[in-house]
């Protein structure tokens, strides 16, 4: 059974040291998992690598662990896809960034579309935008990836297109070419999903006009989450990822 892993967003981690659990990783520990003294964990401070550790003191105020060693590992795919997500429903959403997370994404940038659900500002855009970056970090201590995607503040479509670089393909169910044939070919920077209810026609010209590639998966049109879970799995997969 592998170690449970813990974010521990602090510097100065190093092996031979003690260091206090934080309350929130602390409780899941000793609450959830019920660890006890001894038990080994892993922490990562998403600055590279990770820090194989073992549980040396635990009582109702919290939990200390002694860090025997620093691992250079990364788990990242070759990929290093950006997913612009069209912002959806809160579950499926939340479902988007943690499997998007699973699947070794480099970046996650929400955009509004004209039928995303929710707007580019106010306090509920940030709220939502803080939920999604702790789901980015759970997904990491879950998966084994020792650096936590961004997840960057929610922006207009048009305003994403105009300062997106080349190399963006969009999911259009009808589209001309695959997605699997055009990363074959070269894999793509960013990958597009839109909205429950798609982009509209604007939108999709003003797609055009700057030159992104529209692209299908297959005859069937799935929902927004599950394109983004498939479009990744694709790239990884024409990438060797999952070799």
């Amino acid at each position: 059974m592998n170690a449970p892993r813990f974010f521990f967003p602090y510097a100065g981690l190093a092996a031979g040291i003690e260091v206090e659990l934080p309350q929130p990783a602390a409780h899941h520990a000793l609450r959830v998992l019920r660890l006890a003294i001894g038990d080994a964990l892993t922490l990562f401070d998403g600055r590279g690598g990770e820090y194989v550790a073992r549980l040396v003191h635990a009582d109702k105020r919290g939990a200390r662990a002694a860090i025997e060693r620093h691992d250079d590992v990364e788990r990242e795919t070759g990929a290093g896809v950006t997913l612009a997500m069209s912002v959806i429903a809160t579950d499926p959403m939340d479902i988007a960034v943690r499997k998007a997370v699973e699947l070794g994404v480099a970046r996650i940038e929400p955009v509004a579309a004209a039928r995303s659900q929710g707007s580019a500002g106010g306090e509920r855009a940030a709220r939502r935008i803080e939920h999604w970056r702790q789901i980015a970090q759970a997904a990491c201590e879950q998966c084994g990836r020792n650096t936590i995607p961004p997840v960057a503040e929610i922006v207009a479509l048009e305003v994403w297109l105009a300062g997106a670089d080349a190399g963006v393909a969009l999911l259009a169910p009808g589209a001309p070419r695959s997605l699997a044939a055009l990363a074959a070919d070269r894999a793509p920077r960013a990958i597009v999903v839109g909205p429950e209810g798609g982009f509209s026609e604007t939108e999709s010209k003003l797609a055009a006009h700057h030159g992104v590639a529209f692209v299908h998966m297959g005859a069937r049109v799935m929902r927004a989450e599950t394109a983004s879970i498939a479009a990744l799995a694709i790239v990884n997969a024409a990438a060797g990822d999952a070799k």
